[in-house]
């Protein structure tokens, strides 16, 4: 069974850090470029991130550059995306997203809550 699970969301207070983790199952992220979308409520689902499949460039929007970090670790099949210095507008449910360009073929994990609260 193909799919990419989300983990390491929960609630903290603004200005700690939180490290998610995208793990793949069935298939490889070997050739696969990651980005990381978030969808706060009651508002569109955003791209935010985004490695390729080398590792070697990366992608960051200005609301989360300098603050967010994502990497790769192909023998553990994971991705990961470190959130440092968050704020209550990082809230929202955060997703990870497989996808080959050149075949149009993607994967989408379920999400993981992010909730930044005092």
């Amino acid at each position: 069974h193909l799919q990419l699970v989300e983990s390491g969301g929960g609630l903290v207070q603004p200005g700690v850090s939180l490290r998610l983790a995208c793990a793949a199952s069935g298939f490889t992220l070997d050739y696969y470029h990651i980005a990381w979308f978030r969808q706060a409520p009651g508002k569109e689902r955003e791209a935010i991130v985004c490695i390729g499949s080398s590792g070697s460039s990366t992608y960051y929007a200005d609301s989360v550059k300098g603050r967010f970090t994502i990497s790769r670790d192909n023998a553990k099949n994971t991705v990961y995306l470190q959130m440092n210095s968050l704020k209550p507008e990082d809230t929202a449910v955060y997703y990870c997203n497989a996808f080959v360009i050149t075949t149009g073929v993607n994967y989408w994990g379920k999400g993981t809550l992010v909730t930044v609260s005092s």
